[in-house]
């Protein structure tokens, strides 16, 4: 690939950072442009009130991952294992008491990041020059003009590329980006009936002054079908000086206001956990359906539909247009690593493509 060619990136989120950050070591610049106001995708790491980093995105991974824990160890940063001590319990009718079990110690845990997963996505974006890097630029269009492409970006002026990255999700490309030629048939069929994952899940986060739940012998881990919590996980930071739950509420509670989804999961973990967990320091949550993250128009029956589809992998506009993100990846779509592997497997067509 020739170093001099103008590369474009849409998605600032996990793949479209580590692409960018990849092809800097080579020397070639990017720009990145996200529509939103933040970097980070489905990756949002937010503060409590007393600083305890919270997830409302993907939180863990495990050593199944090797390419996010490669990129993870090459940036300096840390891993440390999700907590599970003590008794878990779960909740399967609301009028029986919830059953106890003990997860043992496993040789494969799941992990999550030291100071939280934002943390990852800061450090590649840090790795950029400032001026890659263009937030509230949502793309409208795609137009190929002669060998290159004109990218038309709301309320901005056109940027000119000879090479388009699409780091974003399939279905939300499909929806939002106007393509002149238009895609392959086949491919503009595909695309809103590619799954995105996390969309429309409801992740809620905790924070307390002190872990009440492990004083007491729980591990914090709970399950319930019955509940508006519907799974649920300790979240004390690494330094076990801040201290927290994670988890994610049924699908029916996106037709509460927040301030009544906050009532019923403190009422309801106050049945499962006793009166301590009815005073919070801060409740946050996220229902993952806004614009960022899906056009509203999938057409999907089962979780990872037509991720890693043949059609993802192919280039289009005379191998100026690549698919990227974690749900082209072939392995592990959905998850960090698909992010990573994407990426990953885009720099490696690009390269390939002018050799």
């Amino acid at each position: 690939m020739d170093s001099n060619e103008k590369i474009i990136i849409i998605g600032g989120g996990l793949s479209g950072l580590t692409l960018a950050y990849k092809l800097s070591q080579q020397n070639i610049k990017t720009t990145v442009l996200e529509a939103s106001s933040r970097i980070g995708g489905r990756i949002q790491t937010v503060k409590g009130n007393l600083g305890t980093p919270m997830e409302l995105g993907a939180t863990w991974f495990s050593e199944m991952h090797p390419n996010l824990n490669s990129l993870i160890e090459e940036l300096g940063l840390k891993k440390y294992p999700q907590f599970s001590k003590g008794k878990s319990l779960f909740q399967t009718k609301s009028f029986e008491p919830p059953q106890e079990f003990f997860v043992p110690e496993s040789d494969n845990p799941s992990y999550r990041i030291v100071g939280g997963t934002q943390i990852l996505i800061n450090t590649l974006s840090k790795k950029l020059p400032f001026e890659s890097l263009s937030l509230n630029s949502k793309v409208t269009s795609i137009t190929e003009v002669g060998n290159q492409l004109s990218i038309e970006i709301a309320n901005k002026e056109n940027q000119i590329a000879d090479k388009v990255i699409l780091c974003l999700p399939p279905e939300l490309a499909g929806s939002l980006i106007k393509f002149r030629p238009n895609l392959p048939a086949d491919v503009s069929k595909i695309l809103p009936e590619v799954q995105t994952w996390m969309a429309g899940s409801i992740k809620f986060v905790l924070e307390y002054e002190e872990p009440f739940w492990r004083n007491s012998g729980y591990s914090g881990m709970l399950y319930s079908h019955c509940g508006i919590v519907a799974e649920m996980y300790d979240h004390t930071n690494f330094e076990q000086n801040k201290f927290g739950f994670t988890g994610f509420l049924n699908s029916g509670a996106i037709s509460y206001s927040p301030e009544e989804r906050e009532k019923l999961v403190l009422q309801h973990l106050e049945e499962l956990l006793g009166k301590e967990t009815f005073t919070p320091i801060s409740y946050k949550d996220k229902i993952w359906v806004d614009e960022f993250v899906s056009g509203g128009k999938q057409l999907v029956q089962r979780p990872h539909q037509n991720n890693g589809h043949p059609l993802l992998q192919q280039s289009y506009l005379n191998k100026k247009l690549y698919f990227s993100g974690t749900e082209t990846a072939v392995e592990f779509a959905g998850y960090m690593e698909g992010a990573v592997i994407s990426a990953f497997n885009t720099l490696a067509k690009l390269d390939f493509q002018d050799r």
